[in-house]
């Protein structure tokens, strides 16, 4: 029999001071709120209140998962070596794998994806395209070594995700799944109250051919976005090819001037007098084959590791020895006159662009009116700058928004990546053997958890939406003692319960003003405050903790009332 819960028996032990290690919000109110504890580095303990949390996240997860036909099911979080050396990610993913050796001596590892796992499990299993597509998904607990584990919940060494994958005949069936499992992270975030954007990203240690992450907006975010109000365009600004505006240039003949004393884009700017976008910044840097490059991008833009490395391969930037090495000259280098062997590029984004700002290849000195074609050649363009705001939406022309995000879960399309390099196959309609091409989808859940309280939380504390709210309504007795107050609390209590609302009451004795701030703190959406003078008046006070908008209802109307609400905004 379902019945409310009593404040005096929850396990939520909250604090009076903001922990001196909590940077972010949704760290800090969490610890505050008395629903997580830090263990060790990057370690949680999910107290009662946040845990009810995390399971409406994974209830909602797995609703719209049953809504396009994914199957859940669970592979051991500890996975063998071998597999990942079939893949060729036990070398390449880096420190952050977790591996451990047992008694024996053979290795495993923590498994912060399970790509692997999943592959290896159905190659044996799904043999032909008639059992095509199939989407199978678990939801675990992963872990990464991360080098700095911060932020509470946002960066952590072990975590909670759903993670599905994919595996199809044809890539108009992969294109199917990887659409029905987008619209489906979109759903689930408007579902946990999330403002996300779907951005384009870059696939990174996953791989794959085509990749959508879904930003929560947050100033407390770590990836930086850029989005367009009008039609609709978003992406992460390392993946984002920029559209940059370019000032239309002096037109004439060469010049060189002087410009002694000049070290940085925004002095020879200013000494010009034209833009920072009119000048072009040279980067010199050694390509991942050791071979000499000179990289011209948009004065007013930097350089994007991510890209570079696309671009360049395992690359480094010139250190001053490299650069008198190789007879260049730091901060007036340009793309005429360079010494023999430099290979020179630009970004895509000044292919457009006629007249050049460029460096003269000499101390204290530069080109202005650099025709490209007539004083200098390209050798190759490459795509190395991110996006920002200001640049030119690449969809309708509309100038981009900046803004942070909390990357809550990502989509991609992993083409034959594993399946070629583990040997799953299918045999097709025509009875060839076939790699499977795969799709794999994850849901970081105690991201989500964080991002929510990111977006939603105010001087006070959190104010949790309904649908992943630990409890959707607390009744608040102001006297648990007094004989009018305890009895209407008791009955307003029962009454939700029996309309199949979740109860909090604070029985505790304890002063109004501390149940209040404790109210405001652990944030749940609704208060019902029963004081002895409203009673004596025939009414209880409504707060919605969103608003902090406050109403008198009659006890008679009071369970209908906030029942009607409650179920309103359950999504």
């Amino acid at each position: 029999m379902r019945s409310y819960e009593k404040m005096s028996r929850l396990y939520a032990p909250t604090l009076k001071e903001d922990p001196t290690d909590a940077e972010l919000a949704s760290h800090r109110l969490l610890l505050r709120a008395g629903m997580i504890r830090k263990g060790a580095a990057g370690l949680y303990s999910y107290l009662p209140l946040a845990w009810r949390s995390i399971r409406k996240i994974e209830a909602i997860i797995r609703d719209e998962m049953e809504t396009i036909g994914a199957q859940e099911m669970q592979v051991p979080i500890l996975t063998d070596a071998d597999l990942w050396h079939q893949s060729g990610r036990w070398e390449v993913y880096g420190p952050e794998l977790m591996r451990i050796d047992d008694r024996h001596g053979h290795s495993y590892a923590l498994g912060p994806t399970h790509e692997e796992s999943f592959t290896d499990l159905v190659h044996n299993e799904l043999k032909s395209y008639k059992q095509l597509p199939v989407t199978l998904y678990q939801v675990q607990d992963k872990f990464r070594d991360e080098r700095r584990p911060r932020f509470g919940l946002m960066r952590g060494r072990e975590f909670i995700m759903k993670d599905a994958y994919s595996f199809s005949a044809t890539q108009e069936s992969l294109r199917q799944c990887y659409e029905e499992e987008k619209a489906a992270y979109a759903r689930i975030a408007e579902r946990c109250g999330l403002r996300a954007l779907p951005v384009v990203a870059d696939s990174g240690q996953i791989g794959g051919d085509s990749s959508v992450e879904f930003m929560a907006l947050a100033d407390a975010g770590e990836a930086e976005l850029v989005y367009c109000d009008g039609c609709g365009f978003a992406a992460d600004a390392e993946a984002a090819t920029a559209k940059v505006i370019l000032p239309e240039g002096e037109e004439g003949p060469l010049a060189r001037v002087r410009t002694p004393g000049v070290s940085t884009i925004t002095d020879l700017a200013t000494l010009l007098g034209v833009p920072e976008s009119a000048t072009r910044k040279a980067l010199a840097l050694v390509d991942g084959d050791g071979a000499p490059v000179v990289c011209l991008v948009p004065g007013d833009h930097e350089m994007n590791d991510c890209k570079a490395e696309h671009a360049f391969g395992a690359y480094h930037l010139m250190s001053d020895e490299e650069i008198a090495h190789f007879g260049l000259v730091r901060g007036f280098m340009g793309p005429i006159g360079l010494p023999e062997g430099i290979r020179v590029c630009a970004d895509i984004s000044l292919r457009e662009s006629p007249w050049w700002i460029v460096g003269a290849n000499e101390a204290d000195y530069h080109f202005v009116r650099a025709k490209l074609g007539r004083d200098f050649e390209i050798g190759s363009w490459v795509d190395v700058i991110g996006a920002r705001e200001g640049d030119v939406c690449p969809s309708c022309g509309a100038a981009l928004k900046g803004a942070r995000g909390i990357e809550i879960s990502q989509v991609f399309q992993l083409g034959t990546k594993y399946s070629e390099a583990m040997g799953a196959t299918f045999t097709d309609e025509d009875g060839r053997e076939k790699p499977f091409l795969m799709g794999c989808y994850g849901i970081g859940v105690s991201r989500t958890l964080a991002a929510v309280v990111e977006q939603h939380h105010d001087e006070h504390g959190i104010s949790w939406p309904v649908s992943v709210a630990p409890y959707e309504v607390e009744v608040i007795p102001l006297d648990v003692r007094d004989d009018l107050v305890w009895p209407v609390a008791e009955r307003l209590a029962t009454g939700l319960v029996d309309a199949g609302v979740e109860v909090v009451v604070d029985d505790r004795k304890e002063r109004p003003g501390v149940k209040f701030n404790d109210a405001d703190l652990m944030g749940f959406p609704f208060q019902v405050v029963c004081g002895k003078k409203a009673i004596r008046d025939g009414n209880v006070e409504l707060k919605l903790r969103a608003t902090g908008e406050r109403l008198e209802l009659p006890i008679a109307e009071a369970v209908r009332a906030v029942a009607e609400r409650v179920l309103a905004q359950r999504r």
